[in-house]
């Protein structure tokens, strides 16, 4: 018997890295995927991500936003209303969340705004300079390195 797999929601909380065995491996783990709330991933550029979320009904003060090792951690906890209002209907969720991204290597959180019940949480990829490609100067025979084409200077 064959059992597919659907690893769609797993791709949607890792955030800068496409390798499959990755998404396998949070996979296995057996995590169950979160429905709430309900946030958009989106690539700006090669380098650069938004996670935008859902928190209708919290403030900022209410959201915590943690970023550790490869990991981000949005946790949302509303503070018990001592109003004298009675609902009849209670339509809008505000019930305690936490929703973990992973982070590929090299992913930094660059800043977290909230504007009108969305939370919007920029994220960069950043190559430390000794894993950036550098271009290697070739010598000529004499030790000096060798003009390139249009470098050749007058005599």
């Amino acid at each position: 018997m064959r059992t597919n797999f659907d690893f769609a929601p797993y791709r949607r909380s890792t955030v800068g890295f496409d390798r499959l065995f990755d998404l396998l491996e949070s996979g296995a783990r057996g995590d169950p995927p979160e429905a709430y709330p309900a946030f958009d991933l989106i690539r700006e550029s090669d380098d650069s991500f938004s996670i935008t979320l859902e928190v209708a009904g919290f403030r900022p003060q209410d959201i915590e936003v943690v970023a550790h090792q490869n990991q981000l951690v949005v946790t949302g906890r509303k503070a018990e209303e001592r109003g004298q209002s009675q609902y009849l209907h209670r339509g809008i969720s505000i019930r305690p969340f936490e929703r973990k991204f992973q982070l590929a290597d090299f992913v930094e959180v660059r800043s977290a705004s909230f504007d009108n019940g969305l939370l919007k949480i920029v994220l960069q990829r950043v190559l430390p300079e000794e894993m950036k490609p550098r271009r290697i100067e070739i010598a000529a025979a004499g030790g000096n390195p060798s003009p390139r084409s249009g470098d050749s200077k007058p005599n």
